[in-house]
C-alpha cells in the first residue's frame, strides 16, 4: 500500500538534495569549523554559505542568524533573553492559540509571578488586535505570537503587530516554525525583533533550528559555552545539519511559487471535495492562510477514529483533538476559535507539501468519504445519513450537551 503524507506540518520528508549535500559532513570534511588549519577554514566556509543562503530566505543580513537545536529552543531562547534584558519588566503577551512551546512557558512563567496576557482570537482564528493594543503596559517585556497557526494554518498579521510592538517600545517575537518556506518573508521590511524557524519543517532534518535576532538587540545567551554564533548560542555547530538547513533554504526559495501555486491548488480541491461529505466544515480563515494547509471537521465522529482507519488506508494525517487521561480534550484552538464540541472533536488537520501528487489528492477523495460514513454507522448522534439530534445540540458551544458528557 502506498503511503499519502498529508502531515506536512508535522515534519518533511528529508529532500534528496538536502541530504547529499550533507553526506560529506559525516566523512572527509570533519573538521571544527573554530579551528585554525585547513580542515577547520573548509568547514568554516561551507557554514558561512548556509548562512548566506538561510538570510535570503528570510530577506534578513547573515549575522542575525543564531543556529539552535529546534524551533523549540529558538522560542525559548527569545522568551528568556527578552526577560533577562529587561529585568523590571514583569509582563508577557501571546495569544490562545499558540504552540506547545509558548504555552507551557507561559504557565511557567506564571509561577514565577510574571504576569501573562493571553489574547483572544475570533470564530476565523484571527488575531484581535484591539486587543492586543489594549493589553501592552508599561510593565509588558515581551509579545510573543505565531506567525501561522500550526493547526489551521491561519497567518496572524504579523506586520501590524510588529509596527505596534515598535512603535510601543515592546520586543516582538514570532514563531514561524510553520511559515517559513511556504510564503514570502523579508524580515528588512518588518519590524520583528527575533524570529523561531525549525529545519524539518522544510525538508532539512530534525534537530536544527535558527533564531532571528535583528541586529542591535540586547541579547542574553540561552545556552552559555564557547564563542560559537558570535557569543549568542555556546557549542561546538552542527555542521552537516546547518549546511543541510542552507539548502533546504535555497530550494525552499526556488519553490515559493510552487508552494502558493500547485501546493495550493491540490489543497483547495481536496478540501473542496471534502466539503461534499454532509455535516463537514473548514476550520479557519480560508483566505488568510498558509497555502499547504486545511483544517476540516467531520461532526459526531472522533478524529482519532478517523486518523486510524485513515493509516490503516495508507493517509498520514493528524488530529486537531488530543487524548489525554483516557478522556478526550478538544484542540485548544479551536475551542479559542468557539467550534462547536460536534465539530472540533472531529477535526483533522491536512498539510501538503510540493512532494505530493494530484494523484494522491484523488485517492484520498475516494478513502474519506468510505472512512467517514463507516464511522458515522457507528455513532448513535448518526441516522441514515443525517445527524440525529435536534439544531440546537448541533451548536454546543459549551461541552454541556448528551455528545460531550
Amino acid at each position: 500500500m502506498e503511503t499519502i503524507y498529508f502531515d506536512n506540518n508535522a515534519t518533511t520528508q528529508v529532500d534528496p538534495e538536502v541530504l547529499e549535500v550533507m553526506l560529506p559532513f559525516f566523512k572527509g570534511e570533519y573538521g571544527n569549523p573554530s579551528s585554525m588549519h585547513h580542515k577547520g577554514g573548509e568547514v568554516a566556509a561551507s557554514l558561512r554559505q548556509a548562512r548566506l543562503d538561510l538570510a535570503e530566505l528570510l530577506g534578513c543580513d547573515p549575522h542575525e542568524i543564531v543556529y539552535t537545536s529546534c524551533g523549540t529552543e529558538s522560542d525559548n531562547a527569545a522568551i528568556w533573553s527578552a526577560l533577562r534584558t529587561q529585568p523590571d519588566k514583569r509582563h508577557v503577551i501571546t495569544s490562545k492559540v499558540e504552540h506547545s512551546a509558548i504555552i507551557n512557558n507561559a504557565t511557567f512563567l506564571r509561577r514565577l509571578g510574571y504576569r501573562v496576557t493571553e489574547v483572544g482570537v475570533d470564530r476565523l482564528g484571527r488575531l484581535d488586535l484591539n486587543e492586543l493594543s489594549a493589553a501592552i503596559d508599561d510593565d509588558t517585556a515581551l509579545v510573543t505570537l505565531l506567525w501561522a497557526n500550526n493547526e489551521t494554518g491561519v497567518i496572524f498579521p504579523i506586520e501590524e503587530v510588529g509596527a505596534l510592538c515598535r512603535e510601543r517600545g515592546v520586543v516582538f517575537h514570532t514563531d514561524a516554525v510553520q511559515a517559513v518556506g511556504k510564503i514570502p518573508i523579508n524580515l528588512k521590511s518588518l519590524k520583528i525583533d527575533m524570529l523561531a524557524l525549525s529545519g524539518h519543517k522544510l525538508h532539512a532534518p530534525k534537530g536544527i533550528g535558527a533564531l532571528y535576532v535583528r541586529h542591535g538587540l540586547k541579547f542574553a545567551p540561552f545556552m552559555i559555552g564557547g564563542h560559537q554564533e558570535n557569543g549568542r548560542r555556546g557549542g561546538t555547530e552542527n555542521v552537516p545539519y546547518i549546511v543541510g538547513l542552507g539548502k533546504a533554504a535555497k530550494l525552499a526559495l526556488e519553490r515559493l511559487p510552487e508552494e502558493n501555486g500547485r501546493v495550493k491548488a491540490m489543497r483547495d480541491r481536496l478540501e473542496e471535495g471534502l466539503l461534499k461529505i454532509p455535516s463537514t466544515m473548514v476550520n479557519g480563515d480560508r483566505e488568510f492562510r498558509l497555502p499547504n494547509t486545511t483544517n476540516v471537521s467531520f461532526e459526531f465522529v472522533e478524529g482519532e477514529s478517523i486518523l486510524f482507519h485513515l493509516s490503516h488506508a495508507g493517509v498520514c494525517a493528524s488530529s486537531g483533538s488530543a487524548c489525554t487521561s483516557g478522556s478526550l480534550e478538544p484542540s485548544h484552538v479551536l475551542r479559542a476559535m468557539g467550534v462547536p464540541f460536534t465539530a472540533a472533536h472531529g477535526s483533522i488537520r491536512l498539510s501538503l507539501a510540493t512532494t505530493n501528487t494530484e494523484g494522491e489528492v484523488d485517492r484520498a477523495l475516494a478513502i474519506f468519504p468510505e472512512v467517514i460514513q463507516k464511522l458515522r454507522a457507528l455513532s448513535p448522534f448518526w441516522k441514515d445519513g443525517a445527524p440525529a439530534l435536534d439544531n440546537g445540540l448541533l451548536n454546543c458551544d459549551d461541552g454541556n450537551c448528551q455528545i460531550c458528557n
